[in-house]
């Protein structure tokens, strides 16, 4: 697969168009290639056994040595996940702030690739170049520290990509973003925008970090015993008012979930996070203080199933309890597809007697994205010639494509396109050129792209290792079984050897619900979830196979 440029510059989403997450935009000039971000994302609850969904890297593995690097604008997931996945495709540098490099690093040292990659740090209006690209990154405001936006100048013109960004004028570190340097580029030509989509369809302009403190405040001062904080990990700006808020009102932090613990000790070596080490207390300790002294900086906002915050609020947690009068303060957004799982986990809370507040009871949380009318000052500082937007779903982009012509911009040079679809943009003009593979690869476990879709993995799947089903009955006020588990299976066992293997089977199961929580027991959710869990590793260690199971659980 070659492409034969003519001095064109050539845009090729291989993710983020279309989707949130994936983030993935590869530029092309004269055969060489560099890419911004290389994110994955999470699967929604349609799709059965997958653990990250990962961009197509047929096309980016196809350039070779004509690829040149990855240049990240901000250490989010959805921007760097995909980097472990990619570089065993690809040998290329990647080059990142300091922030996005330490989580970077974590990622690659997981597995196994750290050493075989050069990973370049920058810092805002420190230009570097990578072949025909010189890149000028520029400093944004959004819900990570250390974002930038990127100038990169081609032998076509100057393209700007904002990256993930609102205006915020009041940040917590004070440093506001680089408005000046968007509007030179403005000023001189910028020939392409590519510009972040993911609130075009809220109006007005997104409210400051610092309009958090408040709402935060109050429910410290008003808070009697302990209280949970959860937000996203890499949030560094809303963990750091926590802390100063809790060193103020006199409460100890302790801090439960490997990816908080990382991404503080991160920020807190390259000095984005200020706190003084005897502010924390470790989860052993916790008994020696009183509730009104503790705060709880815990990972599980999404009610991801076993995270630490669910687990504490099922009572299942071995170091930390929730009880009567706990506030608990989830500041974060609603990731689509996590509403029921959430539900459930705020239910959970509320039985064990805990008060719970989130963005839409109070003002204790604020997007990272710009709104309208940011998205509208934007488009007016830099002024392109072309425009096309990015990071969303469609109805995002077409959102943000209908705000590029309000503002000035012609019907015929704004470009609505998706992953695949490419751009080409010349001294002639801008127009759409040949489609290149891309679409969603499905990690499961090991395995990485060993299926192309759903279907096909649950087919490859059933035909490899067969299917367990298992029904059962639970009391939904007690917990208690009251029937099963009952097995149907398929393709698993050998005829006449069932019967020894399901009697097996029911054991593993009755001891699983009796080591669980009785409230856990209540939850068919978690029922499902811990019963799938447990069958598949009898059945690896027994069988050395692992066959579809899905628990079917009945409340009554």
């Amino acid at each position: 697969m070659t492409y034969d440029s003519s001095g064109a510059l050539r845009v090729v989403p291989l993710g983020g168009l279309g989707e949130i997450g994936l983030n993935c935009m590869l530029l092309e000039v004269g055969g060489q290639a560099m890419a911004i971000d290389c994110g994955v994302m999470f699967p929604d609850a349609g799709m059965l056994g997958i653990d990250l969904v990962i961009p197509d890297f047929e096309y980016l593995a196809s350039l070779g040595d004509r690829f040149l690097g990855f240049v990240i604008t901000h250490g989010h997931e959805d921007h760097i996940g995909g980097l472990p996945y990619a570089l065993r495709e690809v040998q290329a540098p990647v080059y990142a702030t300091a922030m996005a490099a330490g989580l970077i690093r974590s990622r690659l040292e997981e597995h196994g690739l750290f050493d075989k990659t050069t990973l370049n740090e920058f810092a805002p209006r420190q230009k570097f170049e990578l072949g025909p690209f010189a890149v000028d990154p520029i400093h944004v405001t959004h819900s990570i520290v250390d974002a930038v936006g990127l100038a990169i100048t081609t032998p076509v013109g100057v393209v700007i990509h904002t990256g993930d960004f609102k205006i915020d004028q009041t940040p917590i570190d004070g440093r506001s973003p680089d408005l000046q340097a968007f509007a030179e580029y403005g000023s001189r030509g910028v020939k392409l925008m590519l510009s972040d989509s993911t609130n075009a369809m809220s109006r007005g302009s997104t409210g400051s970090e610092r309009d958090v403190r408040g709402g935060l405040e109050a429910a410290f001062r008003d808070a009697e015993r302990r209280i949970f904080f959860s937000t996203f990990s890499s949030h560094i700006h809303r963990i750091q008012q926590v802390m100063d808020l809790s060193e103020a009102l006199g409460r100890k932090v302790a801090v439960v979930g490997r990816s908080l613990v990382n991404a503080i000790r991160i920020a807190t070596e390259i000095g984005h996070l200020k706190v003084a080490p005897s502010l924390f207390v470790d989860i052993a300790k916790l008994s020696s203080l009183a509730p009104w002294e503790v705060t709880l900086l815990t990972s599980g906002s999404q009610g991801e199933a076993l995270s630490a915050l669910v687990r504490i609020a099922v009572g299942d947690h071995r170091k930390v309890e929730m009880g009567s009068g706990d506030l608990v303060i989830l500041s974060s957004r609603v990731i689509p597809g996590n509403e029921k799982a959430i539900g459930s986990m705020v239910n959970h809370m509320y039985r064990r007697g805990a008060r719970v507040l989130d963005a839409g009871s109070a003002p204790v949380h604020v997007s990272g994205h710009a709104s309208r009318d940011e998205l509208a000052l934007m488009l007016k500082l830099v002024q392109p010639e072309f425009f096309v937007p990015v990071h969303g779903e469609f109805r995002q982009l077409s959102h943000h494509q209908q705000l590029a012509q309000s503002v000035g911009l012609s019907a015929d040079s704004v470009f609505l396109i998706e992953d695949g679809q490419t751009l080409e943009v010349d001294a002639a003009g801008a127009r759409r050129g040949e489609p290149v593979p891309a679409g969603r690869v499905f990690v499961d476990g090991k395995g990485i792209g060993d299926v192309s879709d759903l279907v096909l993995r649950d087919r490859r799947h059933l035909s490899r290792d067969g299917l367990l089903l298992a029904v059962l009955t639970i009391d939904q006020h007690s917990g208690e079984l009251i029937s099963g588990p009952d097995f149907v299976a398929r393709g698993v066992f050998e005829q006449g050897e069932e019967a020894q293997y399901f009697e097996a089977a029911r054991g593993v199961v009755v001891d699983t619900l009796a080591d669980i929580t009785p409230e856990s027991r209540t939850d068919a959710i978690e029922v499902s979830e811990e019963v799938r869990r447990a069958l598949r590793r009898y059945l690896g260690r027994t069988l050395d196979r692992r066959p579809i199971v899905l628990p079917y659980v009945m409340e009554m």
